[in-house]
Formats: structure tokens, sequence, C-alpha cells
């Protein structure tokens, strides 16, 4: 009974994966993963430095301090540090990501899209898409078979 319940399940998550969209979304993340290094790249070797002409070349380093206590050789013994350059330089990377994929991915898909749907409806709205769901093909075929047999199956 058990073999039974997990190639069920593994049919189902073999199902689950060759679903398009998973595997788009697969697609994604790895790309997603892989372009993140270079926003990473670009901000700690660009941004940063740039930061850095006003004050320290990291933003890591920004932070501000509450309750601190501060050694003579100027480091902090005790107190709370509040690391906002660590906020600002991952928001910078979001922000800069977020920008690229939108102007270089969703920006011109969508612009295709809406060209290729406008090319779709000047070559003539004739061919029309008819989505027919399951049950109505299942009951047309009912149909058929009944009217071939001439039996008295009556239609429910």
């Amino acid at each position: 009974m058990s073999e039974k319940k997990e190639t069920g399940v593994l049919a189902g998550f073999k199902a689950f994966l060759m679903r398009g969209n998973v595997v788009d979304l697969a697609v994604a993340v790895v790309i997603g993963a892989a372009f993140t290094n270079i926003v990473n790249s670009v901000v700690k070797g660009i941004i940063n430095p740039l930061v850095g002409a006003f004050g320290t070349k990291d933003l890591d380093k920004y932070s501000s301090c509450l309750n601190c206590q501060v050694a003579k050789d100027g480091t902090v013994t005790s107190g709370i540090r509040i690391m906002w350059g660590t906020v600002l330089s991952s928001t910078l990377s979001f922000v800069i990501t977020a920008a690229v994929v939108y102007f270089l991915m969703v920006l011109p898909m969508s612009k295709y899209l809406a060209r290729m749907e406008a090319r779709r409806k000047a070559k003539g709205g004739m061919q029309e898409v008819i989505e027919v769901t399951e049950l109505e093909v299942l009951k047309e075929i009912r149909d058929a078979l009944v009217a071939q047999r001439g039996s008295g199956y009556s239609q429910k």
C-alpha cells in the first residue's frame, strides 16, 4: 500500500516540477543569484568609493551609537551600535537590481508582448481561440457515441 502512495506522491511531485511556471521560476532564481554578484560588485567597486569621497570608503563602516562608552584608543567598549551604513548599502544594491531588472527585462518584455498582441489583432480576429473545458469535450464525445449507436441512452 505504501508503494502505491509513494508512486502517487512522486508522480505528483514530478508533475509539479514539470509545470512551466516552476521551471521558469527556477531559471529566474539562478539568473538572479548570478546577477546579484554583479550588482554587489558595482556597489562595492563604484558606489562605495563615490560615497567614500565624502567619508569612509566602505558604507558598512557608517554607524551610530546609543549609550556608548568609547575607550581612549577610539574603540567602542559598550553600548548599542546601529549599523545604518550596512542597511544603506543593501538598499542601494536592491534599488540597482530592481532598476536593471525593470529596464532590461520587464519593460522590453512588456513592449514585445504589446507588439505581439497588436499584430495578432491586426491579422484579424477571425482566429479566436476557443477554450473548451474537459467536461465539454467529454459531453461532445458522449453525444457523438450516442448518435452513432442510436441506442436509448438518456443524457443527464
